[in-house]
């Protein structure tokens, strides 16, 4: 009989506890608490989202289903819906908040030297947000439109590796070209953005801190040409101008030279403009950062179809974004684990594979290992194809 740990304690080895304490610390989460710390909290939310729990009943029968186990997996009690629903609307959010921006700065060099779809050596972001809608009913806070709710996760993808460097949860009205405000760019990085960032007053922060943006213009925005230079249209660059801003206002925000690159996208069959302010790279890298902006709605795309982000289990401001940035880190520690693990296998895989493992008492490595030599002998075969969806 394998009397060691489970493979839900084992994975939890991997968080830094010592800076999460700090992280309640901060905020008083432990304070008069006596049935459920946050720890115990944390664990009960990870426990949700690698198991897809659909609501706090499911989490409460689950877990006390699992019986003398429950105290190896580092729970004191049995979790009760009642307290776990406290809990969540209680516990200030920006506890897991502090400790999810702990486990991003773990992740983030790991995946410092992956490679992207473009050969750039400075660090590539890209900034865009995603809506989750929510009933306007049970969600008064969260206003939208006249008769919806919703929020917004705004997300900083760093793309080597696809790590969220910085991320914000604002309700479903708040603009986007508001979140540039929130952060400082990091000089000589490049960031990419659709038309929704647009503002030069704001872009020009960019150019001030010695950054590099790539954002896709809007037709209403007033160019005067400066300078052509020659293009190979054959790579599907129409244009590379120099340009200014030729309205007062625009000129005021933004007084220095653009860079505005024409290219025709063939397999869309449109014409896309990028102003950037970046005149080194050739005309055709800079097409291909902005085709890299892609990857953030991929990364929208996961994390709603694999972590429990689009059904909450409370309806407070507090329990909504508590359980987002629980989600996000686990998103982040299952990707430090494939790391420190050295496993090839997509993070969809590995998250299948615990959901069904995490009460097992076998190390976590094997598991892994199992995985892959069976799934060496069904593709020798030709039996089994595996997707990253």
């Amino acid at each position: 009989m394998n009397t060691g740990q489970t493979i839900f304690s084992q994975l939890m080895d991997y968080l830094p506890m010592y800076e999460f304490q700090k992280c309640v610390k901060r905020y008083w989460g432990d304070y008069r608490s006596r049935t459920l710390s946050c720890r115990e909290q944390f664990l009960a939310m990870a426990f949700a989202q690698l198991t897809y729990r659909e609501g706090l009943r499911d989490i409460e029968t689950c877990l006390h289903s699992i019986g003398s186990k429950l105290y190896h997996m580092g729970f004191r009690n049995p979790v009760a819906r009642s307290t776990l629903a406290d809990a969540n609307e209680s516990r200030d959010w920006r506890i897991y908040a502090d400790f999810a921006q702990t486990l991003i700065a773990i992740a983030r060099p790991l995946y410092a030297h992956d490679a992207i779809r473009v050969e750039l050596h400075q660090s590539l972001y890209a900034l865009d947000s995603t809506t989750i809608d929510l009933c306007l009913a049970l969600f008064p806070w969260a206003k939208f439109r006249q008769h919806k709710a919703a929020v917004k996760v705004h997300t900083l993808l760093d793309l080597h590796g696809n790590i969220p460097s910085f991320l914000c949860i604002t309700d479903g009205k708040t603009s986007d070209v508001k979140i540039l405000d929130e952060f400082l760019p990091e000089a000589g990085a490049f960031y990419v953005m659709d038309r929704a960032y647009i503002d030069f007053a704001r872009l020009f922060v960019f150019t001030l801190c010695s950054a590099f943006f790539v954002v896709r213009t809007k037709e209403n925005v007033l160019l005067q040409r400066r300078y052509s230079h020659p293009v190979d249209k054959s790579t599907g660059v129409r244009s590379d101008q120099t340009v200014i801003l030729t309205t007062v206002a625009s000129a005021k925000a933004y007084p220095d030279p653009l860079r505005c690159v024409s290219y025709f996208d063939l397999e869309h069959q449109r014409r896309l403009k990028f102003l950037t302010n970046n005149f080194q790279l050739p005309a055709l890298m800079i097409a291909q950062i902005y085709k890299c902006r892609w990857q953030v709605e991929l990364f929208f795309k996961w994390i709603k179809q694999h972590l429990r982000i689009k059904a909450f289990y409370g309806t407070s401001d507090n329990a909504v974004k508590t359980q987002i940035w629980i989600a996000v880190s686990v998103y982040v520690l299952v990707a430090i684990v494939r790391k420190q693990l050295g496993l090839e296998m997509s993070l969809y895989q590995i998250l299948q594979i615990l959901s069904i493992t995490l009460l097992e008492k076998t190390p976590i490595s094997c598991v892994f290992e199992a995985f892959d030599s069976r799934s060496e002998l069904l593709d020798n075969s030709n039996q089994l194809i595996l997707f990253d969806y």
